[in-house]
Order: structure tokens, then sequence, then C-alpha cells
């Protein structure tokens, strides 16, 4: 009789890592779907969670643990088995250590629910360096929240299936997907619920909205200064909620005084009398308002104060706290429950200050992830310190940033360069010795939860065994420590993991067999009012520790155009591909192998081009060929391509030559960033296309 069996899991096919249930018959996965217990989730799947089994079956991902032969990046590896692999890492990180001590070695990876495990490692190196990908994403609307509300973007939740009208500026929810987002909006707009898109291009988010406004690129914060101007000037704003929970109102009313409809029609492109309408059906529906401040917002030299400007319109309305809105976020806490322990606790904080200067040299940022790239730049400057090794765990910077051969060159004084990946990266590539990390459908997790309006603690399971010699991240990081001599996180099996972090929680292994997860409260928890951590428990338009830096809360419009023949670059998501690392996977390559590039039909039409064909697009002596893709659904000043295109490596044989990589263009693109945010500005590079 056929041994069935299902189990309760995670997705790993992007970082939204929705709940799964995995239905497997002797040992094969069968069939993947959204767990049915969770609700928003009801049993659905994207199109990339659904390819997960595609990604077990890959005989091009990595197989087992590889150390090089040869110079960096010329890809000649030599098999050798776990045991070698975990000596010479552990060899390697404790010369450096010996040598310049635990400070000198750099992590990064993907952030997300799981990163306690790798904090508490880099911390038992002795290392304040512990970073992820944010700097590429959404340290912006971090730093925006952090000085408005004194705590961070995930202080609030998004009450999206109670709103009454959301705006989506820079977030294609539809394509960039998180599947209880999307059903949760879709259940709100047939209630009713209007939808509003800004956006450079017609994605497919704008296909379904009530109202889209193609904003010209880089003008978004001169039309959010002109919504604040409108909802101040015309008192549509909640004056209560404003005279209750709002300081400086009044410098703030001061300084978008010439920012006026009629001001920004001239720098957005949408006319005045739209601008105005569109503020006043916000109020007309608030408090039930959300305007997402951003996702991957590292786009615009002033995208920090397009996210804060979002907050402050969110604020106006009195949608921060309010059901329908962005209401605040629960811990365990919150619910009378205690919530995992730590297993940070478990190692002592280093003294040290960061390499990447957040927290002292930038004493406004954020110390959490700091900023990878700033930390890139002290391997090469050795400022404040030598930083010798670096660990790129499930993160691919040499595809998600900006200027790859540059980044390669910061690298070259790194002693040790090591890559732990499900599947083959650049930067894995270019990497020492490159650990298999088991993909998740083969591996197990530490234990996570998730605040909300009813917090809960989740689980990842192994659905079934590692088809090659891959090993899961606490198996790796566990099998490290136990070799470096950091005893506390020496765990020989992640039962014990899981015991220690439920310790005291009230809850039990056993009790997440049922539907994966563990609700801890009894149902949506809306706090009566809101709760900010700022010196004067209110929001703050001006903050005192962001002017302390000489970043000003409140910063004047700058106009950027691109130059005489050119083109913004502008890049994004599609609902098949998550960045570069799902394009080699069979059946999402099958969906959409290959990027076009956008451009405007008339500007495309003033070059000879007609649409398909091949075309060079160039940025700084850098280039590329593709076809063209002519529409109106984009404004003419910009070019558009999906990101995670125009692989090189020999071990990617579908992904191999299809396309361009937009972040290959982007020369200099590294000292480009915003200093309000720390975000890099990806969008602030400008391009030339002809005809091939």
């Amino acid at each position: 009789m056929a041994a069935k069996k299902s189990t309760f899991s995670v997705c790993g096919m992007c970082t939204v890592r929705c709940p799964i249930q995995v239905e497997t018959e002797n040992g094969a996965i069968q069939f993947i779907q959204g767990n049915p217990h969770m609700g928003g989730i009801n049993g659905a799947l994207c199109a990339r969670g659904a390819a997960g089994k595609a990604l077990i079956n890959d005989n091009e991902r990595i197989q087992r643990p590889m150390i090089r032969v040869g110079d960096r990046g010329q890809g000649n590896w030599k098999p050798i088995s776990w045991d070698e692999a975990l000596d010479y890492a552990a060899s390697q990180l404790k010369a450096v250590i010996d040598t310049h001590g635990g400070k000198s070695i750099l992590f990064s990876d993907r952030g997300g629910p799981f990163r306690d495990l790798h904090q508490a490692f880099v911390r038992g190196l002795g290392s304040p360096n512990w970073s992820n990908h944010d700097a590429s994403c959404a340290r912006n609307v971090q730093h925006a929240a952090l000085s408005l509300f004194g705590f961070g973007r995930k202080g609030v939740g998004y009450d999206l299936k109670n709103a009454r009208h959301v705006v989506l500026q820079t977030r294609n929810i539809f394509e960039a997907i998180n599947v209880k987002e999307v059903n949760d909006l879709m259940a709100a707009m047939e209630k009713g619920c209007k939808l509003t898109v800004i956006d450079i291009r017609a994605n497919v988010t704008a296909t379904k909205a009530h109202r889209f406004m193609m904003i010209r690129p880089g003008s978004d914060y001169a039309l959010n200064l002109s919504v604040i101007h409108t909802l101040l000037n015309r008192k549509l704003y909640n004056t209560a909620y404003a005279s209750k929970w709002i300081n400086d109102l009044d410098v703030l009313e001061r300084f978008v005084k010439p920012y006026t409809p009629e001001w920004a029609e001239q720098e957005t492109g949408i006319a005045a009398e739209e601008i105005v309408q569109f503020t006043k059906d916000l109020a007309k529906d608030a408090p039930a308002i959300i305007w997402h401040p951003g996702w991957m917002n590292a786009r615009y030299l002033d995208s920090f104060y397009m996210s804060r400007t979002i907050y402050i319109i969110n604020t106006l309305l009195g949608s921060i706290g309010a059901k329908g809105g962005l209401p605040m976020a629960n811990k365990p806490s919150d619910v009378g429950r205690k919530g995992l322990k730590k297993l940070v606790d478990l190692v002592p904080k280093p003294e040290d200050k960061r390499a990447d200067g957040t927290g002292w040299k930038y004493g406004h940022l954020d110390t959490g992830p700091g900023l990878i790239n700033l930390g890139f730049d002290a391997i090469e400057s050795e400022d404040p310190y030598p930083v010798r090794a670096y660990i790129a765990y499930r993160h691919d910077p040499l595809m998600g940033f900006p200027d790859p051969e540059r980044m390669k060159q910061k690298w070259a004084k790194l002693d040790f360069l090591m890559s732990v990946s499900f599947t083959w990266s650049d930067t894995a590539w270019h990497s020492d010795l490159v650990l298999p990390l088991s993909p998740y459908l083969e591996r197990e997790s530490i234990l996570a939860c998730k605040n909300g309006l009813n917090p809960y603690m989740f689980t990842r399971r192994r659905a079934v065994e590692p088809r090659y010699d891959t090993r899961s991240d606490w198996e790796i990081l566990c099998g490290l420590a136990k070799r470096l001599g950091i005893d506390a996180l020496a765990f020989d099996s992640i039962e014990k993991i899981w015991e220690y972090q439920l310790d005291g929680t009230g809850v039990s292994v056993s009790d997440f067999d049922a539907k994966g997860f563990v609700q801890l409260g009894t149902g949506p928890l809306y706090k009566e009012e809101p709760t900010f951590k700022t010196p004067s428990g209110k929001v703050e338009i001006i903050n005192e520790k962001w002017e302390s830096q000489g970043v000003p809360s409140l910063k004047p419009y700058e106009s950027t155009h691109p130059p005489e023949g050119k083109f913004r670059l502008t890049f994004g998501r599609c609902g098949v591909h998550t960045q570069g690392h799902t394009v080699n996977n069979s059946l999402l390559f099958e969906q959409v192998p290959e990027n076009t590039l956008w451009i405007n039909s008339d500007a495309g039409a003033r070059m000879g081009l007609t649409d398909g064909d091949l075309v060079e697009i160039s940025g700084n002596g850098r280039g590329g060929r593709m076809h063209a893709r002519l529409t109106d659904l984009i404004h003419p000043e910009a070019v558009f391509m999906l990101h995670g295109f125009g692989h090189r490596l020999p071990v990617e044989s579908r992904a191999f030559g299809k396309g361009v990589a937009d972040h290959e263009l982007m020369c200099g693109g590294l000292e480009k960033w915003d200093k309000g945010g720390g975000a890099v500005a990806m969008q602030e590079h400008f391009v030339s296309v002809a005809r091939c």
C-alpha cells in the first residue's frame, strides 16, 4: 500500500513565505497547495509556489559541497564531503578571527522569519555585522516609519479585506504576489473597495484599478507633497486625529504651501483636477484607507521621502491604527502570550561597532541589518577595520545590487568568501566554498512568529528527504558552531532547537501538527489607540535624530529628467519569477523565458522601431541586446525590463544568455544611495536604446 503523507510547511520560492500543505506518496511530492487552514490563503498558491516540485527535481542545482579550484569566478570546482567542507569553512573563519577578530566577518541573508538562528551564529562569531538584502529593497520604508513613528514598517499591518480605498504606489501587488494580500484585496474590491495605482507603467495591478495615474518617473515625491497640500489647504484631513497624534503639523503646513496640485501637474504629468478629486475621494473613504508605503523602494534618491509622505498622508487621514487601514501589529505579549525564546540570547552581543557605519557614523540608520552595500565598502577601505571574510547566505548580491564588476573589485581583499545556496547564483559562482542548502521542501527550519491582528507561531517541516547531498540551514550553522567552539549553538537536532524556542510559551511541538501554525489570540485585535514609540509619543514630522545627522525631515523637492536622447532605466517583477533565482526553473522558464524592453510607442516610433525589433540597450559602457515591446502603457521618459535575466553561468542551461541583466547597466550604482533611508537608488540610471 502506498505511503501517503501530508505535511504543513512554508513556501520558499519568494520572500513572502506563504504557509503551504504538501502531499507526498512514497517519499515523492504529488501536490502543493496553500495551507487551507490559514484565513486569506484558503488553499491558494501562486505560480512560483506551485513550481516548487520543479526546484526539487532540477538536476542543475547545487548537489554537494564544492570548493574552488583556481581563480575566483572561473567556475572550476572540486566536490568534497560535508566534513571536509565544514572543517575548511571553520578553519578559514577561525584564521580571520585569530588575526583580525570576529568583527572582521560579514554575513548577509534574505532576511525573513527564520533570521534568529543566523543572527545568533554571527553573534557567536563575535561579529556585529549581520546584514540582509534590504538595502536593495525596503530600507527606505523601514526608516520612513522609524522617523515618524519610532517603530519600523512592520509595526503596522495592512487590513486589506476591510479597506474602502487602497492606493498602490511602487507596490505591484498582483505580480509581486503575497497570496493572502491578493485574496484580501480582491475580497474587499468585491465589497466596493476602490483601488488606485500610481506607476510609470500599467502593470497587471493597474489593469485591475479603478483609477490609474501614470506618473512621470522620479516625481512620486512631488505628487505626494501636493496631496498633503490639498488635504491641509482644503481641510480634508482628520483634524481631531491630527491634533491628538501629530507633532509639528504647522511646520508641515508651511512646508507644503508651494506644492499645489497645479505645480504638481507640471512635475508629474497628472492633471491638477485629478489630484484634487483623488484627494477628496481619500478623505471620503477615510479612515479605512491604505496608501501602501512601498515594498521594494530602493528606487530614487528621494524615495525615503516618498515613503515618509505616504505615512504622513495615512496619518492625516486617521488610518494609522484604524480598522481597514494600517492597524497596529500585535506581538504575542499584546494578546497575553509569551513569544518564542530567542536564539540570539544564547550568545553575548558583540561590543564592536558595525563596519557599515550604521548606528554610529550614520546615527539615524537602523543597526538591525545595517546596509550591506556599505559593508562592502569596508572590505575595500578597511575603514573602520579590516573585513576579511564574507558569508552570503541564500543571498546573491551580484545579481541583486548594481554594478557587479565593481562589487567584485571590492571583494578582492577578502581572504574567504562562502556561499550557502540551494541554486547556483552569480555570487556562489564567485565564491571560495559553496555549501548546498536543501530546498525548502527538503528542509525544516526554526520556529517563527508572525505579528499582526492575531499573531501566530508557525513551523516549516521537511516534506521529503533531500534528493542530493544537501543540508538544512540549522544543520549547516550548528555544524559550524560546533567546530568553532560556539557551544551554545551546537544543537544536534531541530527538535532540541524547537524545545528551546517554545520553553515557557505554553505551546508544544505537537500543537503544530493539526494546522502547521498556532494562533495566539482569540481573533483580530484592533487596539483602541495607536502607540507611537517617539520621545513625544506622537507622530513626529520633524525628527531630531535625522536632523542632527544633517538629513532634513522635510526635504524640498528636486526635479530630475533624463539626459537628451536617453531613458530612465526601470525594472520590476512579474507574477511568475522571483528576481533571478527562478529563471532556470523548468516550469517557470516555460512561462516567461526572456525579458523584453518596454518602450513607449511614440518614443519608439521616433527611433524607427517596430514592436519586436531587436535593440541594443547601453548604460555607461555596458550593454546588451533584447527585443523591444512597444506600448502606450509606459511613460515616454522610461524603459522597463523584468529583473533577474541575463544569466551567464553554464550550469544554468535554460536561463543562459536569455535577455539582459538590468543591474549590469547601473555602473557606479553602488555609490548612489539615499542618505535619508539608506537604500540604494537603483532607478537613477539612464540608458540609450538603438535598433540593431
